[in-house]
C-alpha cells in the first residue's frame, strides 16, 4: 500500500510542503558599547567645559588672530620649507637605498654610516649643528665654483631646510630600501632577460611595484615632517609656531596664540591625510581586487546602516550605498 506522498510522487506532481516562515533576525543588544560610549561622552563634556569657562583664555582672541597676516605667512613658510625638505629626503632615500643595497663595499658602508649618524641624533642637536656651523667654518670655500661668509649662506631658512631634508633622507633610506626589496626578484631577472640594464630595471620595473609599499609609510611621514617643522623655530625660522609666539608675547595672548597653531596645524595635516589616503587607493589598484572605500562612500554606507539599524537590512543597505 503506497502512502499519500508516494502516491503524488508517482503522478507527477510534488508534494504538498509547508513554506517556512522567513527568519527575523534581532540583533544582539550590547550593553557594554552604550555604557563605555556614555562614559566617554560625559569625559568629552567635561573637557570642553573646562576649556569653553576657563577664566584666562579669550577665545575671541583666537578667532581675532586665526587669519592674521603674520600668521599666513607662518603657514606658508611651514608649508615651504616642509615640502621642500620632503623633496629632498625623497630624492636623496632613493639613492642612499641604492647605495646600501650595492655590492660595493664602500658605496654601502657610507650609505649605512649616514643612515646611523642622522637616525641615532635628534633632529632638535642637527639643526642647532647647522645654525652654528659658522663659528667652525667662517668661510665656505668651494674652490671654483663659490665663495662667501657662512653666516650669509647659512641663514635660517638654509639652516631649516638642510636640518629637516638631510635628517628625512636617513629615515626615507630605509623606507625605500624595504619597498624595493619587497619586489620579487623574479621581476629583475626577467627584467634583465629582456635585455634591460640595471637603471631601466630600477626605473620600469622595481620602483612601479615598489611604490605600493613605499607610498604609506612616506604619507606619514611628511605628516610628522610637518609636526616636526615647529622645532625650526630654534634657529629663528619664521614658521607657524615661532611667528604665534612672537604675536603672543607682544599681545599678551600666549595660549591663545598656541591655541591657533594647534588648529593650523590639524588643518594642514587633515589635509594632507586625505590626500595620502586617495595616494595610497590609486598606488593599490595592482595587488587589490577591491579598492577601500573613499570617505563619501563609508559616509553614504553609515547612513543607510544607520537608517535601517543593524543585522541583514543593515548588511543590504550598506551593499546599496557602495
Amino acid at each position: 500500500m503506497k502512502t499519500p506522498t508516494e502516491a503524488t510522487e508517482s503522478d507527477g506532481t510534488p508534494p504538498s510542503r509547508d513554506v517556512p516562515e522567513a527568519i527575523k533576525a534581532i540583533p544582539v543588544r550590547h550593553w557594554g558599547r552604550y555604557v563605555s560610549a556614555v562614559v566617554v561622552l560625559v569625559l568629552l563634556a567635561l573637557l570642553v567645559r573646562a576649556f569653553a569657562t576657563a577664566e584666562g583664555l579669550r577665545w575671541g582672541s583666537v578667532g581675532d588672530f586665526f587669519f592674521d597676516d603674520q600668521i599666513l605667512e607662518g603657514v606658508k613658510n611651514t608649508l615651504v620649507v616642509s615640502v621642500l625638505a620632503m623633496l629632498m629626503g625623497l630624492v636623496l632615500g632613493v639613492i642612499l637605498a641604492v647605495m646600501r643595497m650595492s655590492k660595493n663595499p664602500v658605496t654601502s658602508s657610507v650609505a649605512w654610516g649616514y643612515i646611523w649618524v642622522f637616525r641615532g641624533t635628534p633632529i632638535y642637536v642637527q639643526l642647532l649643528l647647522w645654525f652654528n656651523l659658522a663659528l667652525i667654518f667662517p668661510i665656505l670655500d668651494i674652490m671654483p665654483i663659490y665663495k662667501d661668509e657662512m653666516t650669509d649662506v647659512m641663514t635660517p631658512f638654509m639652516a631649516a631646510l638642510l636640518g629637516l631634508g638631510l635628517n628625512e633622507a636617513a629615515y626615507m633610506a630605509e623606507i625605500c630600501r624595504a619597498g624595493i626589496q619587497s619586489v620579487d626578484e623574479g621581476q629583475t631577472e626577467a627584467s634583465q632577460a629582456l635585455g634591460m640594464t640595471q637603471a631601466q630595471n630600477m626605473r620600469r620595473v622595481v620602483l612601479p611595484q615598489a611604490m605600493r609599499v613605499i607610498v604609506p609609510p612616506t604619507g606619514n611621514e611628511f605628516i610628522n615632517l610637518l609636526k616636526t617643522s615647529s622645532l625650526c623655530s630654534v634657529v629663528m625660522y619664521e614658521e607657524l609656531l615661532r611667528k604665534g609666539q612672537n604675536i603672543g608675547n607682544t599681545s599678551s595672548a600666549v595660549v591663545e596664540l598656541l591655541m591657533v597653531a594647534t588648529v593650523w596645524y590639524l588643518v594642514i595635516t587633515s589635509v594632507f591625510s586625505v590626500g595620502q589616503y586617495y595616494l595610497e587607493r590609486r598606488f593599490a589598484r595592482g595587488s587589490s581586487r577591491q579598492l577601500p572605500d573613499t570617505p563619501w562612500q563609508r559616509a553614504r554606507k553609515n547612513l543607510f546602516t544607520f537608517g535601517r539599524g543593524t543585522g541583514s537590512g543593515a548588511q543590504g543597505a550598506g551593499g546599496i550605498g557602495a
